[in-house]
């Protein structure tokens, strides 16, 4: 391939990547205020995790807030089985893998993404909190990219609530035992999230830090330093 074919391919993607933020801007901006919640797409139906995300994002939405999930299967499915049943909507964003990732049927609405890092825009902008349940890499990298954008003040302050206290306390132990002993955090930055088994203190938790962004800032926009 020549320079003048790679300088063109080059900038197709510039276009490519640049079409699906506007996509997902102009898609997902009529569901602000929304919480995106993450878990393992391994989770199979009936198994205790799958449960707890349908019950944590059928109250969140039973309380208005649109549910944002990964799109796929696992406890992303669960999520957005949830968030069907109240009155916020169920939204997907799915990622093209090369093993095909279809689409979970409980969404409904669904944007396509060539590119993780577009999809975790999506994910942050149009979010009042993130909820991550028990997951692989993934929902790590989703959690730790949230606790570093809050912990260098790029986004506004929301709430980040790990759910399952039984699979999340041996990271929350190793943080205080090595990443606060080892002076590598503060003790303020384990503040930057909470832990909890209950879906009823996930809402009262996103309803609180809801209703003082309201009061401060008012209710548009979403998570970025400027509101779209």
């Amino acid at each position: 391939m020549g320079s003048d074919d790679r300088h063109a391919k080059d900038t197709w993607t510039v276009f490519k990547i640049m079409g699906e933020f506007v996509e997902g801007f102009e898609t997902l901006r009529p569901f602000w205020p929304s919480v995106s919640i993450f878990g393992s797409a391994r989770t199979r139906k009936g198994q205790r995790y799958y449960e707890d995300a349908v019950n944590v994002s059928e109250a969140l939405s039973r309380a208005g807030y649109s549910i944002i999930t990964g799109g796929g299967p696992g406890i992303m499915e669960a999520a957005n089985l949830g968030g069907s049943k109240g009155k916020g909507h169920s939204i997907g964003l799915n990622i093209r893998l090369p093993y095909e990732q279809e689409p979970n049927e409980h969404a409904d609405t669904v944007i396509h993404f060539n590119y993780f890092f577009a999809r975790k825009v999506m994910f942050v902008k149009y979010a009042c909190a993130f909820v991550a349940l028990p997951g692989g890499f993934g929902t790590l990298d989703e959690i730790f990219e949230a606790l570093t954008l809050k912990q260098t003040r790029k986004i506004h302050d929301f709430p980040v609530i790990l759910f399952g206290s039984e699979f999340w306390d041996g990271m929350v132990h190793w943080m205080h035992d090595q990443l606060l002993a080892n002076r590598m955090i503060s003790r303020r930055d384990l503040r930057l999230f909470s832990v909890t088994d209950d879906p009823e203190e996930v809402v009262r938790t996103v309803q609180h830090h809801w209703a003082q962004r309201k009061r401060t800032r008012g209710p548009r926009g979403g998570n970025g330093r400027d509101t779209p």
